[in-house]
């Protein structure tokens, strides 16, 4: 007879509850105020015991917070590449990974948006500056002048300026009004992305990247 014991202390609820109430919360927080969705909301969207919060993520906070850091998580991992190890690559894939988990959860980017237009008080936030400054520190402190280094960038390429430029290319499609792009015929479907990426990577090879062979000569 198979084994039916389980850890001690873990709740018997779906193996997969943790995760349900990571993507009904997401769903929740780009479609609502943060003080409009409770723990009990997510739960029932969920279709878990609201315990399960507390559980697994102490409270709403925590939830929320981890709604942001699992999100992002594929970035982090990217980014802490592109730190080890600089390559036109590994920078380019950036981008790249951006594109692919962004078109999963397109509204994310719109709440970070809009969570950085609020009040340096609010709860919100906070959490989402302390995420931030965890994934987004080795981008911020040593990447860009990392790729200088590694020849990667062309040698007179400003490290912030290229930092500015790579964010607003990312960034952009997906944060810019809905109504704005009508305006210009575009619409964010996967075949558009795809083609944009692409597009973006092109003007970055062509403008601010050395050339592969180049690069190879400083290895």
């Amino acid at each position: 007879m198979a084994e039916t014991s389980r850890k001690a202390g873990r709740p018997s609820d779906s193996i997969d509850a943790r995760q349900k109430l990571i993507d009904h919360a997401r769903e929740l927080f780009t479609i609502m105020a943060y003080d409009k969705v409770s723990t009990r909301r997510i739960a029932n969207r969920a279709g878990v015991n609201v315990a399960m919060i507390r559980y697994y993520f102490g409270n709403k906070e925590g939830l929320f917070e981890t709604v942001l850091r699992e999100t992002l998580k594929p970035m982090k991992k990217q980014i802490e590449l592109m730190v080890r190890e600089s390559s036109q690559k590994n920078f380019l894939d950036i981008m790249r990974t951006y594109y692919r988990e962004m078109f999963k959860v397109p509204q994310f980017p719109r709440l970070v948006f809009q969570v950085m237009h609020m009040d340096s008080s609010e709860v919100q936030r906070k959490l989402l500056e302390k995420v931030f400054t965890d994934i987004s520190q080795p981008m911020q402190m040593v990447m860009f002048d990392r790729l200088i280094e590694s020849k990667v960038l062309k040698p007179d390429a400003d490290p912030k300026l290229c930092k500015v430029s790579f964010i607003s290319l990312m960034v952009f499609p997906f944060i810019a009004p809905q109504s704005l792009l009508a305006i210009h015929g575009i619409e964010l479907s996967e075949e558009f992305l795809n083609q944009l990426l692409e597009h973006n990577i092109k003007l970055m090879t062509n403008g601010i990247l050395q050339p592969n062979d180049l690069q190879e000569q400083h290895l």
